[in-house]
């Protein structure tokens, strides 16, 4: 049985029931795009709070390919997760490989990044992927367009998506085995909000479980970005889940909460990592830097995580300069941390009814590095990978 409930208005608290669990909003579901979160265990995740995570259609039909994971008993059995997955249909492919594919109006053809061969997602073939994958959320196949994209091309884009939504809806429909998931569709529109606008009013129309915000962090600048969350919430139903794909920072992530937006996703906790990044309450901690060579303080103080409560930043800069594997797992293991973390905060100032305080609290004390300090670290604001 599927259910998605609010207890608390204005600042949305909620709780939806899917196959494999409730899971409690707001939430933060880290990126598992092949079946795994990178350098870390589903029992870890476990026990840091994690509630749903993230798959990816077009990865995973590549590889290990539907087969694999059908007769190693779906994607829960194959990958040892126990909780709900969330599966993107592969639209977002449509923008990050690029080079490697053609839009039709049935689907996109893509080329494979892995060995060239040609594969083909239309809406029949994401549901029916989802479907075999056995996601508990999957996700219409949309066309998320670049930026700068004008409205010509946009409304295009969102003609397709809107198109290939009302396919999908009939296809899982049609397929009964595919009524164990639930089905989101996603509004586009790029940075033309009045397009935003019609796409979500007609995706409400053909009817969804829930609905997702698509084509942002594709490196439009963060005014832009909120509008076009703005731009949408207004015209999704209060009662139904709303899903911001991709997002974000934390901070970003606490604005999208206070504009009334349910789930979350992006691969910047374990993207920064692997390049010795840590967040703290204060901001990012590049903790590979040298001047941490002798440092006996824990990453963050007070943070109750694994890492923090066991190892230096001595000694984690170390494993990051003798290039050990360790020094990855444990800030991907603080940084998942801290985001869950933050879910976990704001739910609760949700419920006493202060999240305003503790957005103000948080936005004040945290700082972001700016573009340039991006660049040179080797990672991008947005985080949105392949």
């Amino acid at each position: 049985m599927f259910e998605f409930t609010i207890s608390r208005e204005g600042f949305r608290l909620g709780r939806l029931t899917t196959a494999h669990g409730a899971v409690e909003t707001p939430v933060f579901m880290p990126v598992g795009t092949q079946a795994s979160v990178k350098t870390m265990s589903p029992d870890e995740l476990h026990r840091m709070g994690c509630q749903i995570i993230v798959g990816n259609t077009y990865h995973l039909n590549l590889r290990p390919g539907l087969e694999t994971i059908r007769q190693t008993g779906g994607l829960h059995r194959f990958m040892g997760w126990r909780g709900p997955i969330l599966t993107d249909s592969g639209g977002f492919q449509v923008f990050s490989l690029a080079k490697l594919r053609t839009i039709h109006e049935h689907g996109v053809e893509f080329q494979s990044h892995i060995d060239g061969a040609p594969c083909f997602l239309g809406p029949k073939e994401v549901i029916e992927i989802q479907a075999a994958l056995g996601s508990d959320i999957r996700m219409t196949l949309d066309e998320c367009p670049p930026w700068p994209c004008d409205e010509a091309r946009a409304r295009a884009a969102v003609g397709r998506t809107i198109r290939w939504a009302g396919d999908c809806r009939r296809f899982q429909k049609e397929m009964e085995q595919n009524h164990n998931g639930l089905l989101f569709g996603i509004a586009q529109g790029g940075s033309h909000f009045s397009l935003r606008r019609e796409c979500a009013q007609r995706l409400v129309e053909i009817g969804f479980d829930g609905y997702a915000i698509g084509g942002v962090s594709v490196g439009e600048p963060e005014p832009e970005m909120l509008g076009a969350i703005e731009a949408t919430t207004p015209y999704l139903p209060a009662d139904k889940p709303r899903y911001a794909m991709g997002l974000g920072t934390p901070r970003q992530i606490i604005e999208m909460v206070a504009r009334g937006v349910d789930l979350f996703d992006c691969v910047l906790p374990t993207r920064v990592a692997r390049n010795g990044v840590a967040y703290t309450r204060t901001g990012y901690l590049h903790v590979s830097a040298g001047r941490y060579k002798a440092d006996p303080l824990p990453m963050e103080e007070g943070c109750d995580c694994y890492a923090c409560k066991n190892f230096s930043r001595a000694y984690i800069r170390h494993l990051f300069n003798a290039k050990e594997i360790l020094g990855l797992r444990l800030v991907s293991c603080h940084n998942l941390y801290f985001y869950l973390g933050l879910m976990r905060r704001a739910r609760a100032a949700i419920l006493a009814e202060q999240f305003e305080a503790f957005r103000r609290d948080f936005i004040a004390h945290y700082r972001e590095p700016n573009d340039e300090t991006l660049a040179v670290r080797g990672w991008d604001r947005y985080g949105s990978g392949v």
